[in-house]
Formats: C-alpha cells, structure tokens, sequence
C-alpha cells in the first residue's frame, strides 16, 4: 500500500514533538498506557453488556517490554483493538485527535505545554519524543483483519494487512538515541508508578532476568491494579489521593481540593472528587466537556455531561453499584438512580468548597481561575442557588477586594436593607463610575467579571435581602439631592445646552457627587447591550438623564461661558462620564479634536 500523508496539523504536531518538547519525555508511557486503558475499558463495557462479545476470553492486562538489543520499547493491551479505518481516523487524520485545539493552548512553556498533551487525545504522538520510527500492530475484537501502521514521524504514514494472535494493540517504539534511556526494568517501572500506578487494570513488565548463565524470561505487575475509589478510606493517604489526580489530570500538581464518599444505604455508590489546581488545556474549547467518569461495577460507562456546567473544574469518578452495565447515554439523562447519586454528589461538592473557603489564600486561588464558571449556577441549579450565592466572592467598592456576600451584610451600615451593586465591564472600570460617589456609607459591589453582565439576573435575594442596582431609578431617586430654586434658575443656559444632546432624555443638578457630572441610563440596560453585541446586532441608542454637580469648580467656570465655548466643553464632559460609564465613543475622533482645541485655547 502506497504511503499516505498526515494532515497539515499532525504534522505541526510531530514537529513539535520530535523538535521542541524535550522536557519530561517520560510522558510518552504515561499516554501510551492511558490509551491502552481506554481501549480495556471499552472492551470491559462490551463484555458484560453485549451478547456478542461475551463469548471472548477476556482477562486485561497491560504489558510493557523492553529490547536492548533491538532498542525497542513494546507496549501491549488486549482491548478493544482497531481496525482500518479506526487507524486512519485516530492516527492519520485530526477527526479525533483535537490536534488543532491542542495547537491553539501551545503557551511556549515546555514543560507546561508537555502537560497538556494528554488533555487533547494527542497522547500517542508523544511516542515521537523517544522513537525514530513507531509500528502499531492491532486487530479490533470479533475482527478476522489485523493492521500494522508505521511511520518514522516524517509527514508520512502506511498501513499494512499483517497478523495478529488474539485482538489488541501492540505499539513498538524504535528508540532514538535519548530513548534509549528508558531501557531498563528500573526506568519503566519507576515511570509507571509515578504516572499510572492508579491505572485500575494490571500493568506488567516483561524482562529478561539472569540466573546463573542463562536468561529467563519473567513478567511482573508493577502497579496495584485496585479502583482507589473503591477503598476504604482509612487505607488511604493524602499522597495516594494526590497520585490518583495526577493520572486522570495530567500536568497537574495537587489538587485543591477532594472528597471521596462509599455511600452504603439505599443508595450505594462510591464517588471520588477533585476541585482541579489548573484548568485542563482543553477548558476553553470543549464548552460542555465534563472531566468526572461514571462507572458501574467498575466498568466504565460515559464521560458524557456526568454533572451540571457550572461545577466542571470537577475532575474525578462517580461509581455505582445499582445501575444496569447496559445503560445507554441517551436512557442515562433520564435515570432516577443517576439521578438521586447527582443530587447527592452536588451537595458533596458543594460542601467541599465550603469547606475550602475556610482558607481564604486557597479559595481565591481557586475563584480566580474557575470563579466565572461557578456563578453559571445561579442559572442553571436553583435548588442550590443560596449555597452557589455563599460560595461568590465579588469586588467591594471600599474594600477593593473580593469579599463574600456575608461578608457584605456584616458590613452593612445601621438601617440598610438592600444590597448594592453595579454592573459592567471591568471591577477597575466601574470603580471610576461617578454615581459610586453618591453612596457616603454603603458599600458597592462591582459585578465585572466574565458573565457578571448575564448572571446579574438571576441574583434574586440573598438571606432576605434583595440586590438593588445603583443605576436604578428607583434607588437614584432615594438619594437624590433637593437643590434649590435660585440655584436652578442660574444653570438654566447650561441645562439646555446638555438637554440638545441627542442622546440626552433629562438633566438634573445634584450636590451629592464629586465628578462634573454623572450619567444614568434611562431605560435599557449595559447587560441588553452586551447580548445585542455578541449577536452581531448594534445596539439600541442609549438615553441618559445627565446630573450636574452644581458644586464643582469646573462646571461653575463652564456656566459662565459664552455659548460656542460652552458647547465644545459640555460635549466633551458629556463623552468622558460616557466613557466613565463603560461606553465606546461612536466618534472619538470628534472627541480628541475637542479635547485638543481646549488644551490649546488653555496654552
């Protein structure tokens, strides 16, 4: 068969394997085992839920060997197997591999950038880093065929017919010179305790041991083979826990955080739990991707939506004993059973956060990184909306820090029974908001995170309490200043020139601002905005009601102009509240022009 060229993307990919990621090229086993694993696990599946394949004679395993003769590593599983086509698409294309993601995440960190390998499926080009030339020799399960695919990492690939005893995938690696320091019983074994000493199936090495003047060939099991969750806890330490993480989220450290339950009543199930240290490479790509495995008995079963979006920083396995082995995906969305261990798993992980927000240096660490996606609770799981309202940690205007909601209502001033808050694009942004000024003793949290815009809307109340957004009328009216008659009478000229503006619906003067002025829309609202953009729609003209801040110098001097120069300076104080308030100026160039004919009358 004629030789076959990969897609422009698995050739970036090679590159950069066999070119650049120098760094932990032990890696390579670890994916090759993870694969191995994934391909048991399927076949595991099929075994006990589908009458055609339970006539195999099925006893997994994972065998890793080793030639230092030949330079060769070999590693074998009798899983699931492949057959034409499955090469061709896992191996030859970017149909499944999520090269093209993985690429997009390359931060130019070697060692970082290594980690992410096994969050993209591209697990099996690492072999690369080691090898000069790779030969998978697979037969798919109740399959007649085996295949053998070879490339040398050169842009090129082939597969051949060849034979193979038994269904599985056998991966031979010729070791390139700084592979050929994995070459010992000694290595392997260290590398798979380190990354996959968890892996629930046996891994065993093959090796040639000398007694006496001859070599006999022995094979040992090197990891425990045993499903962690599985255990009883007291068996169990922190490191081993620590170790389980790093084989289901590689590239990470420790784990934030973890809570591992065996739930014996009505309900048995047993559910280990991480709150991951660093997003996953892929958290940004694969929106509705859940990194928690349900198994039944062991046996793996889906990945698939496992628990709700807002909780995906979740890594970890659910495991039950009462669901049937042969439950699909589909009946899976409406199982009670699974239904009930959800419920109960979310209440467990809500509990955990809680409980990690007693340290409030490792709680912020954690709500920087997956803060904009715990808040999509609010929207999506109302019956743990107070908990999810506990768990937000939102910038305080006087505190200039994230605090808590309670936090918030312990600092409330005497009489005060709402909360405050302003929205928009930016903490930083919105602390320059003029209307800020208006509040002498409560403090104001600035929703300006990712989502924030959204997310407001599902806020409701909490502990009784209702939010109450400072650019409402309703809470502008309850602190509007009472400015006197004459006072009025002297701004009339001003007032008019403001209230010709296009996009000015009423002026007031006020005494309870330090600003020139502030804005205050009338009518339509930055979060409809915000939708409109991100649809491609231009938004509704937006109207304001403009406060004069009748004490300020600036103002009084611009009262006092003849009317052109009075023009030109309420245009360009009515542009800076506007972009004080977080808007784009349609025509900026005008601005700057403004700007720069008054700093020259001012020279």
């Amino acid at each position: 068969m004629a030789k076959k060229q990969f897609q422009t993307e698995i050739k970036q990919l090679l590159d950069l394997m066999i070119h650049s990621l120098y760094s932990n090229k032990e890696i390579f086993l670890r994916e090759l085992i993870s694969n191995a694993n994934d391909a048991l696990d399927k076949l595991n599946y099929l075994t006990l839920s589908d009458d055609a394949y339970k006539r195999l004679d099925f006893n997994p395993k994972i065998t890793i060997s080793f030639d230092s003769n030949k330079n060769t590593i070999s590693i074998e599983d009798n899983g699931i197997g492949m057959n034409e086509e499955d090469l061709e698409n896992n191996l030859g294309t970017i149909a499944k591999s999520g090269t093209k993601s993985f690429l997009n995440s390359l931060s130019g960190d070697k060692k970082k950038d290594a980690g992410l390998i096994g969050q993209f499926g591209v697990g099996f080009y690492s072999s690369f880093m080691v090898a000069d030339k790779v030969v998978v020799n697979t037969k798919k399960a109740l399959d007649s065929k085996a295949y053998t695919w070879i490339s040398s990492g050169d842009g090129e690939y082939e597969i051949l017919e060849s034979s193979k005893e038994g269904n599985g995938t056998e991966i031979t690696l010729y070791l390139n010179e700084s592979g050929k320091t994995f070459l010992s019983r000694y290595s392997l074994e260290n590398i798979i305790k380190t990354y996959s000493n968890h892996i629930h199936f046996p891994i065993f090495i093959k090796y040639y041991e000398k007694k006496d003047s001859l070599e006999e060939l022995k094979e040992e099991q090197v990891n425990n083979a045993k499903a962690l969750w599985c255990m009883s806890k007291s068996e169990l330490k922190d490191e081993d826990y620590h170790d389980f993480y790093k084989t289901i989220h590689f590239g990470g450290n420790k784990p934030l955080a973890y809570v591992h339950t065996i739930a014996e009543g009505s309900l048995q199930y047993k559910s280990l739990f991480f709150v991951m240290d660093s997003k996953p490479g892929d958290f940004e790509y694969e929106r509705r991707k859940s990194y928690v495995k349900l198994y039944v008995k062991r046996v793996f079963i889906s990945d698939d939506s496992i628990l709700p979006f807002y909780l995906r920083f979740i890594t970890g396995v659910i495991d039950s004993d009462d669901l049937p082995l042969n439950v699909s995906r589909e009946i899976l969305q409406e199982n009670q059973i699974l239904g009930k261990i959800k419920e109960a798993s979310i209440k467990k992980i809500l509990g955990m956060l809680e409980n990690l927000a007693k340290d409030s240096e490792k709680y912020n660490d954690f709500y920087e990184k997956f803060g904009d996606v715990l808040k999509w609770g609010l929207y999506e799981d109302y019956s743990n909306k107070a908990k999810i309202l506990d768990l937000l940690r939102i910038h305080s205007y006087r505190q200039n820090k994230r605090i808590s909601l309670k936090e918030y209502k312990e600092g409330m001033k005497e009489g005060q029974d709402r909360i405050y808050y302003i929205v928009g694009n930016g903490a930083d942004s919105l602390k320059n908001n003029p209307l800020l000024e208006k509040f002498k003793d409560e403090d104001i949290l600035l929703f300006g995170d990712i989502g924030d815009i959204e997310l407001v809307n599902y806020l409701g109340e909490y502990s009784g309490m209702k939010f109450a957004d400072i650019t409402s009328k309703e809470v502008l009216d309850s602190f509007k200043s009472e400015i006197g008659d004459e006072v009025k009478k002297s701004f009339e000229s001003l007032i008019k020139k403001f209230e010709g503006m296009d996009s000015v619906s009423k002026v007031e003067l006020t005494d309870s601002i330090t600003s020139p002025l502030s804005l205050v829309r009338d009518g339509g609202n930055i979060q409809l905005d915000n939708m409109m953009k991100a649809m491609g729609q231009k938004p509704l003209p937006s109207k304001y009601v403009v406060e004069i801040n009748v004490n300020h110098e600036l103002i009084k001097k611009v009262n006092e102009m003849d009317d052109s120069l009075k023009d030109k300076y309420c245009k360009v104080l009515f542009s800076g509240a506007k972009i004080l308030d977080g808007q784009n100026l349609e025509d900026s160039k005008s601005y700057v022009e403004s700007v720069n004919e008054l700093l020259m009358r001012g020279v």
